[in-house]
């Protein structure tokens, strides 16, 4: 496992996982629910923050390892499931929405593990579309973890949007990888 400054800072995102979960059960004389919601906000945007810098510093510095091209989906998967999952709890997400974005998860991770198995994995690359819906998601998970209106904005209805967007996005994006591999597990099943 190399250690270096990308995988470093994805290590961090993992660690930063049980935090932002671990501040709603603290209790309310320790720390109110404005400051829980604003904490587990702060910290869940500093993890995303941390999932552009890796790859970023990866490019830069030129400190591609396939240990970080495994752990940093890794992390985001986590990060976004543990999010999830808080969410639903405190009844801010509904549950068949976080399913939709697990569940796709799961199997577009599945698929990109099949498809290198077969020396295909860059038909299964990630797309903008991948990107746009991950931009989406992050954005409507940091609302709904803040949950407070600011500065008269209802932050947690455009959260709850975003996140039936990230949603409908997340289907599309799985779709559309799904196509893209369907020759090349049509040729490698027959």
């Amino acid at each position: 496992m190399p250690l270096n400054i990308p995988n470093l800072i994805t290590w961090l995102r993992i660690l930063l996982i049980p935090v932002f979960v671990a501040v709603f059960y603290l209790s309310d004389h320790t720390l109110s629910p404005y400051l829980k919601n604003l904490c587990a906000a702060a910290v869940f945007l500093l993890a995303s923050i941390t999932d552009w810098l890796d790859g970023y510093l990866a490019r830069r510095l030129d400190q591609y390892s396939a240990f970080g091209a495994f752990l940093d989906p890794v992390a985001d998967k986590l990060m976004v499931a543990a999010a999830l999952i808080v969410l639903v709890r405190l009844g801010r997400a509904d549950a068949i929405i976080a399913f939709i974005i697990i569940g796709r998860e799961i199997t577009i991770s599945a698929l990109r593990e099949w498809m290198a198995k077969l020396g295909e994995s860059r038909s299964v690359a990630v797309s903008m579309l991948g990107k746009i819906k991950t931009t989406f998601q992050m954005i409507a998970i940091i609302m709904l973890l803040y949950h407070e209106r600011l500065l008269g904005i209802n932050v947690q209805l455009i959260g709850s949007w975003l996140l039936d967007i990230a949603a409908l996005l997340t289907l599309w994006s799985m779709g559309y990888y799904l196509m893209l591999a369907s020759p090349k597990l049509k040729k490698h099943l027959n």
